[in-house]
């Protein structure tokens, strides 16, 4: 390792090596995509916004079962629902945006370590990208981040180009372009302008970088054409509201540019996690097996420093100051991190080469390929041989039998090691990981997902009523819009269960024998009514669930809840496609 001298940078071009990876990468992130319902706790919230936006037509303000949701600009939504109208299978297309970011965030990560290094580095830059547990969780997730992480990736991929192998000016006002498009993605879509701190101090010390020698007004268009990008949105939104003279449009407004943005930053109301949370608990797991090599790697990037290489300094700097800057906050989510790792991939490229090579790290990989076969075989022989009681209950709480999954799961660990053996203990290791992704996209997502994604609920809910009859949700999620057969009545957004949404649901059901009200037990015990005056629905995700109307509730609580006058705020969903046949 200490030998490795690198060659003059490649031109990307055709790489055969390359364009395998990235249909490896295909299979393994695309596993299962079409065999589950968009689980929580977001992936529910964003398909159901984008579908009701292509049945409605208003795209422009996201709307979440009729209720204005100002948490999230909406540019995410908007992808899905195109693809959405293009497939009409939400199934499908609620997961191809994080799909098409882990492809293309590979390639970018793959190109730059080519034009910076050579086409090997940029090969093992891709793949140790695939095979980092954060990257391939969230691209198999239709959260929110992996979408953002492509932006943001752009971003950095065209300043970088710019940066220290400029002059390119083209890429430098593209990758601020991206940055634009991910600030109406998320609101952070702008971390990459942070490494103009590493480069200014690279400038400062006469580090060599090219000579770029552009006037102000070229420099400036980076800015302008982030601000183009944010435009998009921002222009015909603030149009909108500004006509409509809606207090409702109004408070969207506010909140999304100033209380979801710099308010939740500074004085977070959720998510709270002391300064070393990323530190000290998702950087050492979620970013393995690249975090279990930073041993190795850390003296190399030292010394690289010291012979002053750029490079080095403005990856390993920016990934540096985006931690910095998560922590400031005290809502903490590790899911924050996911744009540092395409970088630190990029970064961990030229090293990993000779890194596979050393018996430490080999034994290493195999290590902990075997230690996770053995401690997965513990856990079944625990619950299987030893307490087949607490396995019978666990299956019966959470509707479904995970044993042949994890049995799967030690299979494959085995697997790995027995092909790997020492010689080969990081391409086991690899291999175990991507497996990993595989069987559970394949096998575990038809195990979990009827319990996951509520469809188990709603089914057992649909199956009670008939089709006349309506239905609300007190402390209600997206999910169950998304699964139901007939338009959701509810009383609220975000009032978790309260005791007035309870009683305004109670007020509401009361009026007609044709209402029924789903609630969850934590619920019922804020109100008049309780399990004994509700249908059993059962159980979804630990969390038991009744059914209620009029005539299951004794008459003292039916003369109190009818005595409200009713709720005080009514909302119903938009009526639903034939969702399940699509």
């Amino acid at each position: 390792m200490l030998g490795y001298r690198y060659r003059a940078p490649d031109a990307p071009g055709f790489d055969r090596a390359f364009w395998l990876l990235a249909l490896v990468a295909l299979v393994v992130i695309g596993a299962g995509m079409g065999l589950r319902d968009p689980w929580p706790v977001d992936e529910p919230r964003f398909a159901l916004i984008a579908r009701d936006m292509v049945l409605t037509g208003d795209w422009l303000f996201p709307h979440i079962a009729n209720v204005l949701y100002p948490d999230k600009p909406p540019l995410f939504m908007w992808t899905i629902a195109a693809f959405y109208w293009l497939t009409g299978s939400l199934r499908v297309s609620f997961l191809l945006p994080s799909l098409l970011a882990g492809l293309g965030c590979m390639w970018l990560v793959y190109d730059l370590g080519c034009r910076l290094w050579n086409r090997r580095t940029g090969l093992m830059a891709a793949t140790a990208l695939l095979v980092t547990l954060q990257f391939a969780l969230l691209t198999k997730r239709a959260q929110i981040d992996a979408y953002e992480c492509l932006w943001t990736t752009l971003g950095l991929y065209g300043v970088l180009r710019h940066l220290l192998r400029g002059p390119a000016w083209g890429w430098y006002w593209a990758g601020f372009f991206a940055m634009g498009l991910g600030i109406i993605t998320k609101g952070v879509g702008f971390l990459p302008i942070l490494v103009f701190i590493p480069y200014a101090a690279a400038r400062l010390a006469r580090w060599p970088l090219p000579a770029l020698n552009g006037n102000v007004w070229r420099w400036a268009g980076g800015p302008a054409a982030l601000i183009l990008a944010v435009a998009i949105w921002l222009v015909p939104m603030m149009t909108v509201v500004a006509l409509s003279h809606n207090p409702a449009l109004d408070a969207y407004r506010d909140n999304i540019l100033f209380h979801q943005t710099a308010v939740r930053y500074a004085e977070a109301w959720h998510h709270f996690h002391p300064w070393w949370y990323y530190i000290g608990q998702i950087i050492p797991v979620f970013w393995l097996p690249l975090s279990a090599a930073l041993l190795w790697m850390a003296p190399a990037w030292w010394r690289r420093l010291g012979r002053r290489n750029a490079t080095y300094l403005l990856l390993l700097g920016w990934i540096v100051l985006v931690i910095v800057f998560f922590s400031l906050s005290a809502g903490k989510r590790g899911v924050y991190l996911l744009p540092a790792v395409p970088a630190l991939a990029l970064a961990s490229g030229p090293l990993l080469t000779g890194l596979i090579r050393l018996k430490s790290i080999r034994i290493t990989a195999l290590a902990i390929t075997i230690a996770t076969g053995i401690l997965l075989a513990l856990v079944l022989i625990y619950y299987l041989l030893v307490a087949p009681d607490q396995a019978a209950r666990l299956a019966t709480r959470f509707n479904f039998q995970p044993w042949s999954f994890v049995g799967a799961l030690i299979g494959a660990a085995w697997l790995a090691a027995l092909l790997g053996r020492v010689r080969f203990g990081v391409h086991a290791l690899a291999g175990f990981f991507l497996g990993i992704w595989v069987i559970y996209g394949f096998y575990g997502y038809g195990l979990i997902n009827p319990d996951r994604s509520a469809a188990g609920l709603m089914t057992r809910v649909d199956n009670r009523l008939q089709p006349s009859d309506q239905l609300a949700i007190v402390d209600w999620r997206a999910q169950y819009i998304l699964q139901a057969d007939r338009p959701i009545v509810h009383f609220g957004f975000r009032r978790f269960g309260s005791a007035d949404e309870i009683a305004d649901a109670l007020a509401w059901v009361v009026e007609s024998p044709r209402r029924w009200v789903l609630a969850d037990a934590d619920a019922l015990k804020k109100s008049c009514a309780g399990p004994k005056q509700a249908v059993d629905a059962g159980f979804r995700s630990g969390v038991h669930w009744y059914l209620i109307n009029v005539k299951t509730l004794a008459s003292g609580c039916r003369a109190k809840s009818a005595a409200a006058g009713g709720p005080s705020a009514v909302y119903r969903s938009v009526s639903p496609p034939d969702y399940k046949s699509s």
